[in-house]
């Protein structure tokens, strides 16, 4: 089949189609929320997950890899499945902002303080934590309005311990907005997102839970936050 062919609209919606019809069907749902910390699991543990089945869990994640939603490694007697990308995470973020309701109408969340204080949006940072830090670094001007930083800039982010041009060079998107599911704002998301949450952690400012995707801020994290950023939590 020719390109232009593959581009057409009519391809485009069937294609569209048949990823909704995918993620729509509420036990592949859970599961692909379940792997939206960016960790990888295995199929048992992804059906207990969804509350089916190995056996439905296998013909549900079978069909989520048909669709490129997730990818499958296997190591010994082990499949281990994991988001095909932060491509992916993005549109599940998305469908959650959907899902909450108009922005027309009153917002109440219900997520779990915990959850919505600082978690994990695939490899970045969300939650309240991640919005204030997207703000502020706008706010600072480390990071500009296009989501790109300037070589004047780059020293803001080195005393974070993150190498812009290193960054830059990783085969994704560099910098975007996210938008968070729970706070309506966006969230910084990309390679740029994802070096943020690995200097916070090293850097002792959070804790990552090992069982979800909810992140601890420590108190010498709110500190040098505050001290270093201006982000007050």
């Amino acid at each position: 089949m020719a390109a232009q062919d593959l581009a057409s609209p009519d391809n485009i919606d069937a294609a569209v189609a048949r990823i909704a019809a995918a993620i729509g069907e509420p036990a592949r749902a859970r599961m692909l929320y379940c792997l939206l910390d960016g960790r990888a699991r295995t199929g048992t543990e992804l059906a207990l997950a969804a509350e089916v089945s190995p056996s439905t869990a296998s013909a549900h994640l079978s069909r989520l890899k048909t669709e490129c939603l997730v990818q499958v490694a296997v190591q010994g007697k082990h499949r281990y499945y994991r988001l095909e990308g932060p491509h992916v995470a993005s549109a599940l973020e998305g469908l959650s902002v959907l899902a909450g309701g108009s922005p027309l109408r009153a917002f109440v969340p219900n997520t779990p303080n915990r959850l919505r204080t600082a978690r994990t949006c695939y490899d970045h940072l969300a939650g309240t934590l991640g919005v204030a830090l997207h703000d502020r670094l706008l706010a600072l001007r480390w990071l500009g309005e296009a989501y790109d930083v300037a070589p004047d800039r780059a020293r803001g982010f080195a005393s974070l311990g993150i190498d812009i041009e290193a960054t830059r060079k990783l085969r994704r998107r560099f910098a975007c907005a996210c938008l968070d599911w729970s706070e309506r704002r966006p969230h910084l998301g990309g390679a740029l997102g994802a070096a943020l949450l690995g200097a916070a952690l090293k850097k002792k400012w959070i804790v990552q839970d090992l069982d979800s995707r909810a992140i601890g801020i420590t108190s010498f994290g709110r500190r040098e936050m505050l001290a270093r950023l201006g982000v007050r939590l």
